[in-house]
Order: structure tokens, then sequence, then C-alpha cells
């Protein structure tokens, strides 16, 4: 299998693909995302032979054999055998689609996409280049065209779309003036802290609920650790009563 293939030899010892797959799954992801390539597994594979080195080498030396190193062993064991048991004791957990179904009629309150609107801008330092380029859009440039031409934002690259958003997630200022703002029109200049903006509405969604397919997830992850919580205590006040704690 292609698992098996082995890749490099240090001494008697194989790195297989396997091998190397399992380095890779547990680096961090945004860690191992720079390893995905041709180039970054070869990097990475060598890498394993320099820490198989370094192995054979400890052997040699005898280091397995230290005190400090038994007792890191003993530690790193007794750590994994606790997570281990908390992961059998909670591994089977599982919430049924009539308990996901049920949670999201009874809270749909907790359920509700706030009104939100799809703008672009185009953003620039000084009011007077604003106002030129508003001219310029009056006089038939394309508000698209224009911030490509012109924006300080790197959403100049897209004709200036920001997506939709809703309140709260922009600059007090630039919110005020684009949620009062008519479709498809053309702003004034609008002062912030970044400079002046130039904006355009060009979608809204009113305020509405989420349906049960958007939440499912959400309500899924929510009710597993409501339950593996209640388990886990359950499970350790249980214990108490046959281990004695003192404080």
């Amino acid at each position: 299998m292609e698992n098996n293939k082995v890749l490099a030899k240090v001494g008697t010892r194989e790195i297989t693909q396997e091998n190397l797959n399992f380095f890779l799954k547990s680096l961090n992801p945004q860690v191992a995302a720079q390893f995905y390539s041709e180039e970054g597994q070869k990097q990475l594979l060598d890498e394993m032979i320099n820490q198989e080195l370094l192995y054979l080498d400890a052997l040699d030396k005898g280091l397995e054999k230290h005190e400090a190193y038994q007792v890191e062993v003993e530690n790193l064991k007794e750590n994994l055998l606790k997570q281990y048991a908390v992961n059998q004791l909670l591994k089977d957990i599982q919430v049924s689609d009539q308990e996901v179904e049920g949670f999201y009629q009874d809270n749909k309150d907790q359920f509700v996409s706030p009104k939100s609107i799809k703008a672009s801008h185009i953003l620039v330092d000084d009011k007077d280049h604003a106002d030129q380029i508003i001219k310029e859009i009056e006089e038939g440039l394309s508000f698209e065209e224009a911030a490509q031409k012109y924006s300080n934002c790197p959403s100049k690259e897209k004709g200036g779309d920001l997506g939709f958003f809703s309140k709260g997630q922009m600059v007090p200022e630039f919110e005020e003036a684009a949620f009062n703002m008519e479709l498809n029109k053309v702003s004034q200049p609008i002062k912030s802290e970044f400079g002046y903006h130039i904006i355009k509405v060009n979608e809204e969604k009113e305020e509405g609920s989420k349906s049960l397919d958007e939440v499912k997830s959400q309500i899924q992850n929510q009710l597993t650790s409501q339950k593996q919580q209640a388990v886990y205590f359950e499970k350790v006040e249980g214990l108490k009563d046959k281990y004695k704690v003192e404080m």
C-alpha cells in the first residue's frame, strides 16, 4: 500500500509514508499547511531523518536509562492515561436529530439573523480626492472601476465589495451612513479614522430566523458539550466516594 512506502532508512529504522502522514497530522494546522506541497514534505522528511539520527544517538548513549528521563516518561504516561480515560468516558455520547430539533423549536429566539447589508466602498485619504471620484462616477465611471482605480482598501481588487455585514462590524461613521442609505445610491464622502469613504449599498437582508439546517451543527456541538460535562462531573462525583480526596 502507498502508506507503507519506505521514504528513507536511518540505520535499521525505516521512515514510511504513514509515519510522515502521522507526523504531519500531529502538527498545529497552521504550521502543517506549509508542509503539504511536495517541497514541504521533503523538508518534513529531512526533519524526521534528523530526529531519527538523534534517537539512535540517544540509544547509543543510554539516555533512556537516565533517572530524569524515566521520571518524564512516567509523567507522560500518567497524563496520557488520564486523557485516554476521559476519551473512553465520553466517546459514545451522541445527540439525536430529535434532540436537536427540539432544542431549536424551544429556543428559536437564539437563532435570529440581524439585518445585514452588502456594500462596496472606495477609501481615499482626503475629501477633495473623494469629491473628484464622485464627480467621475456621476459622469459615467462605474463604481467598481473607480474602486479599482482609486481605493486604498484591499477590497479594490473586488471593485470595493465588502460582502454582507451587520451592525457592530464596521467603524461607527461608516456603519451609520451605510445602514441609512438607499440601495444602489452613492454616498457623499464619509470621514472615519481610516480616511474618506464613498459607499454604495448593493443588497440588504432583513432580520429573520435562521433555519434548522443553518444551525444544526451549532446545536449538536452545544448539546454534545452539555451531555459530556454532565457525564464527566457525575463520574467524578461518584469516584470521590471511592477514593479519598484531601485538600
